[in-house]
C-alpha cells in the first residue's frame, strides 16, 4: 500500500514538471519572454552602482569617459572610453585635474584628444554577452587587462546595447547589429580611428554582434578591421538552445532530445536566429585580409567549445572557392599543444586570411575575458 502511494506521488510529481515544462516553453515562445529570456537586458547593477562613476569599478581618476553614441534610428547608447595605463600616467596630470561630468561632451575630454589625436593608438571595440552594463560582472577586469598592456596606445570602447543599461530603445537582433555599426561607425567617423587600427573583440552573445558588424563591413563597404576576436562564441541561437540552461540551471529544449520534431516546432517561434556561422561564412569568402580568433574555455557549462569547433571549420573552409572537407582542413593546418593552457590552431590562406582556435583548459564562460590570453591575441594583430 505504502508503496502504491509512493508511485502515485512520484506519477503526480513528474506530471507537474512536465506541466510546467510545457507552460515555460510555451511563455518562451511569445515575443515579450523571449526577448527577455535570451536579452536579459533587464537584469543589472545600476540599483546599487553608478556607471558614470567608473572609480568605483576601480579605475583611475578619469580614466574613464562615459559617452553617448547615436543610432541611424534614433536610439542613444551609454559607452565607456578607457584610457590605457601607460598613455594615462603620461598625461596624468591633465587628466586628474579635468573637471567633467555626465553631460560634458567626449569630444571636449582629454580622453578623447587621447584617442583621436595620436595616429599610433589603436582601438578595441568591446561587444559584451547578455545582460547586466558594461560595468557589470567581470566586464571591468576584461577592460583593465586589455588597456594595461605594454603599449601605451590600446584604448577600449565598450558599449551597452539597446535596451542594456542606461542605453534608449529595446533589444533585437537587428537592433543590436544597428547599434555595433553605430558604434564603429562613431570610430571611424568621429574618432578618426581607420579600421586597420581596430579589433572587434565579443564575449557569447557579442561574438553574435562583432561577427555581424564585421560581415557588414565587409559585404557593404569592402571595409576590413585589424582583427576580429571571438571569445566563447556560438555557431547559432537554434544551435545552442538544444543544449542550453539559463544560468545552467534550467534547460530550455534538451529536455525535448527524444523528440526532434518537437525541437523543431518550438525553434520554429524563434524571432532571431543570430546565424553566426553563416556570417563568419560570408565574410571570410568576401575578405581579402581577414583576420579571425576564436577562444574559447573547455569548461564552459553555458556554450560549449565545441560550436568555436565548429565555426573555425567553417571559416577554414569559406577560405577556399571550392569548399575544403574537414580532412583537407586537418592536414594543413597548423597546431600548438600548450598542455595545461590548452591548444592553439590556425589556419592561413595565401598568407593573406588568417583563421586561428584557441581552446584553453580553464577560464568558464566569463572570467576567462580577464585571462592574459585574450590581451595576447589583440597585441599581437596590432602588432602584425
Amino acid at each position: 500500500m505504502a508503496r502504491s502511494i509512493s508511485l502515485k506521488q512520484a506519477y503526480w510529481f513528474l506530471a507537474a514538471c512536465g506541466a510546467l515544462y510545457v507552460t515555460f516553453i510555451s511563455i518562451l515562445c511569445t515575443s515579450w519572454a523571449q526577448k527577455h529570456a535570451v536579452y536579459i537586458h533587464k537584469l543589472h547593477t545600476l540599483w546599487w552602482h553608478d556607471v558614470d562613476k567608473p572609480e568605483q569599478f576601480g579605475f583611475l581618476k578619469n580614466q574613464v569617459q562615459p559617452l553617448h553614441i547615436t543610432t541611424p534610428d534614433g536610439e542613444t547608447l551609454y559607452a565607456w572610453h578607457i584610457v590605457p595605463i601607460a598613455k594615462y600616467i603620461a598625461n596624468e596630470d591633465h587628466l586628474i585635474n579635468e573637471h567633467t561630468t555626465s553631460a560634458t561632451p567626449f569630444q571636449d575630454s582629454v580622453g578623447f584628444d587621447l584617442l583621436s589625436k595620436d595616429p599610433n593608438s589603436r582601438l578595441v571595440i568591446n561587444f559584451h554577452g547578455n545582460a547586466g552594463t558594461v560595468a557589470q560582472g567581470w566586464r571591468t577586469d576584461a577592460y583593465r587587462s586589455l588597456s594595461a598592456g605594454a603599449p601605451d596606445k590600446i584604448h577600449v570602447l565598450a558599449v551597452d546595447y539597446r535596451g542594456f543599461g542606461l542605453s534608449t530603445g529595446t533589444p533585437d537582433e537587428q537592433g543590436l547589429i544597428t547599434d555595433g555599426i553605430a558604434t564603429v561607425r562613431w570610430a571611424m567617423d568621429v574618432a578618426k580611428i581607420s579600421p586597420e587600427r581596430i579589433v572587434l573583440v565579443g564575449q557569447s552573445l557579442g561574438t553574435a554582434v562583432a561577427a555581424a558588424v564585421a560581415e557588414h563591413f565587409v559585404r557593404v563597404s569592402e571595409v576590413e578591421f585589424a582583427g576580429i576576436v571571438l571569445i566563447a562564441a556560438f555557431s547559432d541561437l537554434p544551435t545552442l538552445l538544444l543544449t542550453y540552461s539559463i544560468s545552467g540551471l534550467i534547460p530550455v529544449l534538451s529536455p525535448l532530445r527524444p523528440y526532434p520534431r518537437l525541437q523543431r516546432f518550438f525553434l520554429g517561434f524563434l524571432r532571431d536566429r543570430w546565424d553566426t556561422a553563416s556570417r563568419i561564412t560570408d565574410l571570410v569568402r568576401k575578405s581579402q585580409k581577414v583576420n579571425l580568433h576564436l577562444i574559447h574555455s573547455k569548461d564552459d557549462f553555458d556554450i560549449s567549445w565545441k560550436h568555436s569547433e565548429s565555426l573555425f571549420y567553417a571559416a577554414a573552409n569559406a577560405t577556399s572557392p571550392s569548399g575544403l572537407s574537414m580532412k583537407q582542413i586537418e592536414a594543413v593546418k597548423l597546431r600548438q599543444d600548450l598542455h595545461e593552457g590548452g591548444s592553439l590552431e590556425s589556419w592561413n590562406s595565401d598568407g593573406m586570411k588568417r583563421i586561428a582556435k584557441q581552446i584553453v583548459r580553464y577560464g568558464g564562460h566569463n572570467r576567462i575575458t580577464t585571462y592574459p590570453c585574450i590581451a595576447r591575441t589583440v597585441q599581437h594583430i596590432f602588432e602584425q
